[in-house]
């Protein structure tokens, strides 16, 4: 294991805003720089911010002090006080562990074992692929805390190796400890391309240099869900990036897959991953932007048993989230138009800004306006592996709609 050095970690006393208070006593995880009214020091990264009652002036809550975000405190422990060290992390892992078992009871050894503020570790995620654990920060806040959590999260997991990935905006702070974006911190890599299993069907992860942690394993549960209905079905896959919805398709009998998505370089992954995997299917990859083509397969009068629309989040910032509105809208009227009679369009969102109330609303209207009569199957939202701690926390939804004429 990379021995991290010491850091001194100082104790900030902290008093609030009143509505900043109150959103603290709901057990909410965030506190942001403008609700802090009094501070005893100025703090760095990683320093335990010791929340006070205002009226009682008795603990309320304790967190990581961050000067480099926003949110200036994210909170760990609430309304009893508590040491934060390696039993407290211990408790935390091994709570979230606990949550995944049922799907750790399934052909799956891929699997998020914490996620954030959603397991009470803010801005740490940890991902697992078969033997290896992916350590991905996205705070300087950690630092300081590595020594007592890197050796939990093995011995919970039981991996084999540990790698880190690091935020961009960390990558040069955590150079001058000595520790680097994709480094091994423990065992050994034989190939940055791991192969793993979820459900039963094989997938690679490039651990180093793939996006977030190498894989996206949120939509596990929908991939299986599409993967049961597509047998002896044509498919279309649309922002199919490495293929996953595709090659659960093509697993499970699809006689045909069309996987589009902007990149080249990610459908070569698509492609890769479907031949981990035995099939019959015929599977057609498409390198361009998913508006144009799902116009051109309109023009070209092509029609799918299942079409399947996940884009990426449309909406970074509240400015733009009646655009991403709009975006979904015009998916869901292109996508209809290539559903066979009695077919299947499943539409998702990852937008975290756009709740799913709202998601549902612009898809749905959007579907009655396209003069198709379609019954609404399923909604689904996160899998096991990714609960829902707080309400930021919530991003994916999924509808699943039969298009009846």
């Amino acid at each position: 294991m990379t021995i991290f050095p010491v850091q001194h970690i100082q104790r900030l006393a902290i008093k609030l805003k009143p509505a900043a208070q109150r959103m603290v006593k709901k057990g909410h995880p965030w506190v942001f720089e403008g609700g802090i009214t009094k501070q005893s020091a100025a703090g760095k990264a990683g320093d335990l911010a010791i929340i006070y009652d205002n009226k009682k002036n008795k603990f309320l809550a304790c967190g990581l002090y961050d000067p480099d975000s926003p949110i200036r405190i994210k909170v760990l422990q609430f309304h009893k006080s508590a040491v934060i060290n390696s039993d407290w992390f211990e408790q935390k892992i091994q709570a979230a562990y606990q949550k995944r078992a049922s799907l750790l009871a399934t052909d799956t050894n891929s699997y998020r074992l914490i996620y954030g503020e959603n397991d009470g570790l803010p801005s740490l995620v940890a991902d697992v692929y078969k033997d290896i654990i992916v350590v991905k920060l996205y705070s300087a806040i950690w630092l300081p805390y590595l020594k007592d959590i890197l050796p939990i999260l093995l011995r919970i997991s039981q991996c084999q190796t540990m790698v880190l990935r690091l935020s961009r905006s960390l990558q040069q702070v955590a150079q001058e400890l000595g520790v680097s974006d994709g480094q091994v911190l423990y065992g050994q890599l034989k190939d940055e391309v791991v192969v793993f299993k979820e459900h039963g069907i094989a997938f690679s992860a490039n651990v180093i240099h793939g996006h977030k942690t190498g894989y996206f394993l949120d939509h596990r549960h929908n991939r299986l869900k599409i993967g049961n209905r597509s047998k002896g079905k044509k498919v279309l896959d649309v922002f199919a990036y490495a293929g996953g919805f595709s090659v659960h398709a093509l697993a499970k009998g699809a006689t045909e897959v069309v996987s589009i998505d902007i990149s080249a370089k990610a459908l070569e992954m698509a492609q890769q991953n479907a031949a981990l995997n035995p099939h019959t299917g015929q599977h057609i990859t498409l390198a361009v932007d998913a508006f144009k083509g799902l116009e051109e397969l309109i023009q070209k009068r092509k029609l799918f048993d299942i079409v399947i629309i996940d884009p990426p989040s449309f909406a970074k910032k509240e400015t733009e989230v009646e655009g991403a509105k709009n975006s979904y809208k015009r998916l869901a009227a292109l996508g209809c138009q290539l559903v066979k009679k009695g077919g299947l369009l499943v539409l998702a969102s990852c937008t975290a800004r756009i709740k799913a109330i709202d998601f549902f609303e612009s898809v749905e209207s959007s579907l009655k306006s396209s003069g198709r009569a379609f019954q609404i199957q399923e909604k689904t939202y996160h899998d096991v592996d990714h609960p829902i701690g707080f309400p930021e926390g919530a991003y994916l939804k999924c509808g699943y709609y039969r298009l009846q004429n």
